[in-house]
């Protein structure tokens, strides 16, 4: 049996966050998709049965501190010339 792979149009890689990179395919058994872009893969059952084992890595829960520069506050200072009296 030939294996077709096909695109998500519109899909979001739920690790790396870009649209149109989510290619789909299945099988007998199972459903799966992958992202062309950063390698993520996962598949589920066609009766969607199947949770995930684990957290996906994701841009946002990524291990790692991130080192942020001091922020400088800003003041807003109204405009004299249009003040309303």
């Amino acid at each position: 049996m030939t294996i077709v792979k096909r695109f998500i149009a519109g899909a979001v890689c739920p690790r790396c966050g870009e649209m149109d990179t989510l290619k789909m395919y299945r099988d007998e058994d199972r459903e799966y998709r992958e992202c062309v872009r950063c390698d993520f893969s996962d598949s589920m059952a066609m009766d969607g049965s199947d949770q995930p084992s684990e957290e996906l890595e994701t841009r946002v829960n990524r291990a790692g501190k991130v080192e942020l520069e001091p922020a400088q506050p800003l003041n807003f200072v109204p405009n004299p010339g249009t003040t309303k009296h």
